[in-house]
């Protein structure tokens, strides 16, 4: 008896962990499984204390962690996290198969960062510094570290135009592409974290954060990365759905609604999170790298996300072919973010600078209006041009402080050295 019993004592432990595993799943699933149909408008009155909560919290997080690893490692860390919204849009958008929706988001969210965000970055440390100094704040200046993030969005760029080029996404794709992020993150693992004698410059809280105790301070740290993820994940699709269901009782169109209104919620706790740094005067820099840290985020591993998704979903490797209309939009937002990067090769970002990027950012929205939507391929004109003409001047000029002298001066000094 004795034989036979304990092999049904087995069976039933492992039945019994495996209920639960199950009850747990279909717990997960059942929660993440409703649909945005189902969520009302005033799903925002309680969604939206959490972005703001979650927000602060991923800030806190990567204004202490810069002390204790590089700078530019914590914010892509934060920008990660920051972007969950947009890679779970994108991720359901793609495991449904609409095709013709995904790069709608995506090229909406990217012109939003850089068109609308850069702008108003530079408004907010504008108006703190005026405030505290009383004189005009002529640039945001970068330090050589930020050349990474500079020079790290160029080959992304570079690859995008490849696929507009092509007129396609396939799987095969993902390599090249997050073999690119790989070697952005392994760049940032080699850089020192920020001097200490910075501390005193911190706010209340990430200030207490980096003078705790060992272990307190890597349990705060890690606490407010993970809470503040969990509640963007966990908020994002009930906040949005509350704003499809407002866009909807207005009868916006679908493409505008996922192309502009999903991106402005799904960026929502990045632009809280640059505002947050903007207002200091010494971080207005990090303010500006948030952004182009998420630009690379989003032009290699939501790219990446996009054909393998949709590969798991046909149960086959597979992609997909770019309408005309997507590739105007990607090829717009190319060029777009083509002239953001080019702003930043001098490692200042001025006032004409952000004046120019909000004016060109708004004339997208306006003479379509007038003009039809073929006056977007001249835009996109504008931008090629632009960035053709700006990387000749930057080429002949030379200025002596630039982003590629900086880069191959932090490369020797924290990579190459490492190496030899």
């Amino acid at each position: 008896m004795t034989r036979l019993r304990l092999p049904r004592l087995r069976l039933h432990k492992i039945d019994a962990r495996q209920r639960r595993l199950n009850c747990f799943a279909g717990f997960a699933l059942l929660f993440l499984a409703i649909p945005l149909s189902q969520t009302g408008p005033w799903s925002a009155l309680w969604t939206t204390p959490c972005i703001l909560a979650a927000s602060l919290l991923l800030a806190w997080g990567a204004e202490a962690a810069q002390f204790f690893v590089a700078q530019g490692f914590a914010l892509a860390m934060l920008a990660w996290m920051q972007t969950l919204p947009e890679f779970a849009v994108e991720a359901v958008l793609a495991w449904k198969q609409q095709t013709g929706l995904l790069l709608a988001n995506l090229t909406g969210a990217l012109r939003l960062l850089t068109g609308l965000a850069w702008p108003l970055i530079y408004l907010t440390a504008s108006v703190v510094h005026r405030g505290r100094t009383g004189k005009p704040l002529r640039q945001i200046k970068l330090d050589a570290h930020h050349s990474v993030e500079v020079i790290g969005l160029f080959f992304p760029l570079v690859y995008a135009l490849f696929i507009w080029w092509k007129g396609s996404l396939h799987l095969w794709d993902a390599f090249p592409l997050l073999a690119m992020y790989g070697l952005y993150l392994s760049l940032l693992l080699k850089l020192p974290p920020e001097e200490h004698d910075g501390v005193d410059h911190l706010e209340k809280i990430p200030r207490a954060i980096v003078t705790a105790p060992r272990k307190w301070r890597i349990a705060a740290i890690l606490g407010c990365f993970f809470v503040g993820g969990a509640l963007i994940y966990l908020a994002a699709e009930p906040f949005l759905g509350s704003l499809v269901a407002l866009a909807a009782a207005i009868s916006l169109p679908s493409f505008l609604v996922i192309q502009w209104l999903a991106p402005v919620i799904s960026e929502f706790p990045e632009l809280l999170s640059t505002f947050y740094f903007a207002r200091q005067q010494e971080n207005a820099g990090v303010a500006l790298m948030n952004i182009a840290s998420s630009n690379i985020n989003q032009w290699t591993l939501l790219v990446a996300m996009l054909p393998v998704v949709y590969s798991l979903s046909l149960g086959a490797p597979s992609g997909f072919t770019l309408d005309p209309a997507q590739k105007t939009e990607l090829l717009l937002t190319i060029g777009q973010s083509f002239v953001s990067m080019l702003f930043l090769l001098n490692m200042y970002f001025s006032w004409r600078e952000a004046i120019a990027m909000f004016v060109l950012f708004a004339v997208q929205f306006v003479l379509p209006a007038f003009f039809g939507n073929e006056v977007r391929r001249y835009i996109t004109g504008v931008f090629l041009i632009w960035t053709a003409g700006g990387l000749i001047l930057f080429a002949i000029k030379r200025p002596k402080t630039n982003a590629v002298s900086s880069f191959l001066r932090t490369w020797r000094e924290h990579f190459g050295r490492r190496v030899k």
